[in-house]
Order: C-alpha cells, then sequence, then structure tokens
C-alpha cells in the first residue's frame, strides 16, 4: 500500500517530501518538525532506494555522543549505507548525515558538520492527516 503526501505543490510517496531551500541540519530538521513531522530515518534497503536525487540531510547524528550514531527517534543504528571512507568525522567536526544522490544508489552516506547547508528529507507519521492513502483515489 502506497502513500502520498500533499503539501502546497510538494508531493511524494509514503509521506515524504523535501525542503525547498538549503538548510543546517538543525533548521532541516526544525522545518520538518514545524510541519508534523521530522527528518527521515531510514532502516530498510527499500527506503534507502526511494530517496532523492541531490544531497540532503537525514534523521541520523552522533551529536548527543560522537561515535554513536542515533536516529531523530533516539534508535540506535543498526544498518548504513555509508559512502568508501565514511562515516570518518574529519577535522572532529563531522556530526550530521547527509545523502549523496550522485554516488552509488545503496553506498551514498556522507558525515558532515551539521551547518553545513542542505535540504531536508522529511517524514511525516503514517498516522498523521496529511498522509493521504493511495489506494483511496
Amino acid at each position: 500500500m502506497s502513500s502520498v503526501f500533499l503539501l502546497g505543490n510538494q508531493c511524494s510517496l509514503d509521506g515524504l517530501f523535501v525542503s525547498k531551500k538549503a538548510m543546517s541540519w538543525y533548521a532541516s530538521r526544525q522545518y520538518c518538525r514545524d510541519r508534523g513531522g521530522d527528518l527521515v530515518i531510514i532502516k530498510s534497503i527499500e527506503k534507502q532506494v526511494s530517496l532523492f536525487s541531490e544531497r540532503a540531510w537525514i534523521g541520523l547524528s552522533d551529536i548527543v555522543s560522537e561515535g554513536n550514531l542515533t536516529w531523530v527517534d533516539n534508535s540506535p543504528l543498526n544498518q548504513g549505507f555509508w559512502f568508501e571512507g565514511e562515516p570518518n568525522d574529519e577535522d572532529g567536526n563531522e556530526d550530521c548525515v547527509e545523502i549523496m544522490a550522485f554516488s552509488s544508489i545503496l553506498d551514498n552516506w556522507n558525515d558532515l558538520p551539521c551547518s553545513s547547508k542542505r535540504k531536508g528529507i522529511c517524514s511525516l507519521p503514517q498516522t498523521s492527516p496529511m498522509v493521504k492513502d493511495q489506494t483511496k483515489h
């Protein structure tokens, strides 16, 4: 069963939508939360391969505890899709994670300073009234 999310002129499957402008990880997360969601959590190959065509923030970081990557719902990272050599915490300042669409569809995560500017991939809970069941259309 697929769902579609509608917000203004943005539309995507399964309650996913993307911010219109590049922001820090924190600002991107707030953008998502202001709209009833949060940065996307990727816990399956299916979700990983369904995502975005440019560099964007996902809901993964080690802000709370260096080297301990957790999702925005505080769940631990169990499976990652890292670009070769990542995460590397370059200069001891890379605590947030982006998806890099220009590399492999599976191995394209990169840790980055949270102040870097990227669009954010947001996800609404399936219980949100903004997520509509596409099978009813």
